[in-house]
């Protein structure tokens, strides 16, 4: 049995595009009670490769933000806006 997925636990530096994204794509998972594998076999990628992504490890292609935020059904632009001072990690 796999332990429950858990969010982010502070807000990603807003000036780091990379973190930003890592913070979205790790809390949009989570609120899917979803695993790395999960969202991985979603957007027909790599586990490894999410689990880089998600601690701020790759430049990730636009293509593959696409297809992460399908898989996640949100628009790709949200996973690069920076979250509001007033957004807290859950």
């Amino acid at each position: 049995m796999s332990a429950k997925p858990t969010p982010p636990t502070h807000l990603p530096d807003p000036e780091n595009l990379r973190d930003v994204l890592a913070y979205w794509i790790r809390l949009k998972r989570v609120d899917k009670g979803w695993s790395q594998e999960r969202l991985a076999m979603e957007c027909e990628l790599d586990r490894t490769y999410v689990s880089a992504v998600e601690r701020s490890r790759w430049n990730v292609s636009l293509s593959n933000i696409e297809r992460m935020a399908q898989a996640l059904q949100v628009e790709p632009w949200t996973l690069l806006k920076p979250p509001a001072e007033s957004v807290r990690a859950k």
